[in-house]
């Protein structure tokens, strides 16, 4: 959703005070006015408010000249100032709802554009957790689910408020064109019914899906996602992990998450009609060519080959986990995806 800037909020605030406070004023300075023409309080604050609201019930006080014609100062005085409050009450909530639409407006036309994104539904803790992660470590575009006013607004940039179960929701998000989804809802059963959802608008589209409970890892992988994450399960891996091999798991840690790294860790899979198809480790001269070091080789039936063989042949469709430097992975990845 988006919102007026600071400055404009500011500003807006800022004619709604000096309103209000030019109303009060003048109510104020028509009481003091009739109690100096000798009517009592109550008197002088109703005729104040009759003759600005210009209601005119009747007059309370004797109509001498000197009545009449503070009269007709305040009448002139208080119209203009309950005009000039209206209106900037009325262009406050024209131009918030004006600039809201259009806001609304320009950010589907950004998400309508984007190509190659990942859609995260659902702005819980870990939804917050995975969106700055994708947007700082690979540079990704993201676009953010979620039906609550409240979270929407603390996003700011490329979401979507909406049930992300719903079919047009996901469509406004981009699925047709996204590269990934992530069902990282507070339900399980919310998760399982946007799996199936996204799973019918794109059968090739890259599912990770949010699991509360064991039993509910199975449903979400029958329903079509790819993968199936436990958060508490995996924290409590990696808790025991770095109970007996602290270092072991404060490097993996870094190495896929620290983007200031000089080393990384990637995965690249080797497409059909590059060099390497059909050679060996050793043939290809990986090592050489590159510099990256291939730790691990995982087949399209999904086995995984770890500290490979040199003889082991490369086949399309193949993904080398490796690890080096951004330049050497760059060279890696041209050399066996054929992009750069």
């Amino acid at each position: 959703m988006t919102r007026l800037p600071a400055e404009q909020r500011d500003e807006t605030a800022s004619r709604l005070v000096r309103a209000l406070g030019l109303l009060v004023a003048v109510l104020a300075a028509g009481t003091l006015g009739y109690l100096l023409l000798g009517l009592s309080p109550l008197d002088a604050l109703y005729q104040s408010v009759t003759t600005v609201t210009t209601v005119g019930f009747r007059e309370v006080g004797a109509p001498t000249a000197a009545f009449r014609v503070f009269t007709i100062v305040l009448v002139l005085l208080g119209v203009g100032s309950v005009l000039y409050a209206l209106g900037v009450l009325l262009e406050s909530a024209v131009e918030g709802r004006i600039t809201e639409r259009f806001g609304r407006r320009r950010m589907q036309r950004r998400i309508d554009g984007l190509h190659d994104h990942v859609i995260v539904c659902g702005w819980g803790r870990v939804g917050r957790a995975i969106a700055p992660a994708l947007r700082g470590l690979d540079g990704c575009d993201v676009v953010v689910v979620d039906r609550n006013p409240a979270r929407v607004a603390a996003v700011g940039d490329l979401v979507v408020e909406g049930d992300a179960t719903d079919d047009g929701v996901l469509r406004m998000a981009g699925v047709e064109r996204a590269r990934a989804l992530v069902a990282a809802l507070d339900s399980d059963s919310d998760n399982v019914y946007v799996t199936l959802s996204a799973r019918a608008l794109r059968s090739d589209l890259f599912i990770v899906a949010r699991a509360r409970v064991e039993a509910a890892e199975a449903l979400l992988l029958q329903a079509g996602a790819d993968r199936v994450v436990n958060p508490q399960a995996i924290g409590g891996a990696r808790m025991a992990a770095l109970v007996n091999q602290p270092h072991v798991a404060d490097f993996l840690d870094v190495a896929m998450h620290d983007a200031g790294l000089e080393f990384r860790l990637a995965e690249l899979t080797v497409a059909a009609g590059t060099p390497v198809v059909g050679r060996s480790l050793r043939d290809a001269h990986l090592r050489d060519a590159t510099g990256a070091l291939v730790l691990a080789m995982r087949d399209a039936g999904g086995a995984f080959r770890t500290n490979p063989d040199p003889n082991e042949v490369m086949d399309a469709g193949e993904v080398l986990i490796a690890i080096g430097t951004e330049a050497q992975l760059g060279a890696l990845r041209q050399l066996v995806t054929g992009r750069a």
